[in-house]
């Protein structure tokens, strides 16, 4: 593909002072559009159609130009940007100069549980976002069947959140929906049991009759998920070997998930 970048975008383009105000929730909700950074976050943007810009530096023209293909076949438009452009951007101290503008991609609660999963991550109140693109990577990989956040959480559409996704955000269905007792609702009345981690859990995760479709709810950081937990059918503790006192949220997610699709795999549910 041939770009032409000695008329290259600058940082005061109005398309690039547009897109950089993507950064914040309240534009891209006004834009109906969110900006991504990075090789497999826009790469997986691009295979899947939800990409319809994109903006390169020269520097990174040349190390994606397999990307910059795949846009012509996907009626991508490209534009050369400077390397100025590039930091105006980004959101990181060091950019790619690879940045994509997508359509949104969140599904609702209610579509994802109408293809009556079998395995749902149901992150509550998580305000981080590296965990939150961590929980939906995680979740891809151990081949559950959506993402739900519920509660005032960080917006999955976010750029860092997109990015610690890896590119999952595109491969899993992620919702946002605010009223936690309404996706408890749907939860149930969708035949899933759900379960919670708990240190004083009643059950050892060994035990656990994880062959029934499960919705798992992984608490907030610092507050985990507090009276919820009395919401779940089932409390697990995550046996501890070591001296640890406790595990993180994306570990304690990364073990649950996995441990349920064993069991599902295992079970033909």
């Amino acid at each position: 593909m041939n770009l032409d970048f000695d008329n290259a975008f600058t940082e005061r383009t109005p398309r690039i002072v547009n897109a950089a105000k993507l950064h914040r929730s309240k534009e891209r909700k006004k834009a109906g559009k969110f900006i991504i950074e990075g090789e497999n976050a826009v790469d997986a943007a691009v295979s899947t159609g939800a990409a319809t810009d994109i903006f390169v530096t020269e520097a990174a023209a040349q190390r994606f130009d397999y990307i910059l293909s795949a846009a012509g076949y996907m009626d991508v438009y490209v534009h050369p940007i400077t390397d100025k452009a590039a930091r105006h951007l980004s959101d990181t101290a060091t950019t790619t100069g690879l940045f994509a503008l997508c359509k949104p991609v969140l599904w609702s609660a209610g579509k994802i549980l109408a293809g009556k999963p079998r395995l749902v991550s149901v992150p509550v109140l998580t305000s981080e976002p590296g965990n939150a693109g961590t929980l939906i990577r995680t979740s891809d990989a151990m081949g559950a069947d959506g993402v739900i956040f519920a509660g005032e959480t960080v917006d999955p559409l976010g750029c860092k959140v997109a990015r610690a996704s890896a590119g999952s955000l595109f491969h899993v269905p992620v919702a946002r929906e605010q009223n936690i007792k309404d996706v408890l609702g749907q939860l149930r009345k969708s035949g899933m049991q759900i379960l919670a981690t708990a240190a004083d859990g009643e059950v050892d995760l060994a035990e656990a009759d994880l062959t029934q479709p499960t919705a798992w709810l992984f608490g907030n950081e610092a507050h985990g998920l507090g009276e919820l937990l009395e919401e779940a059918d089932v409390r697990v503790r995550i046996p501890i070997r070591g001296r640890a006192e406790s595990l993180n949220l994306a570990t304690a997610a990364s073990i649950c998930l996995y441990e349920s699709a064993q069991a599902l795999n295992s079970s033909g549910a």
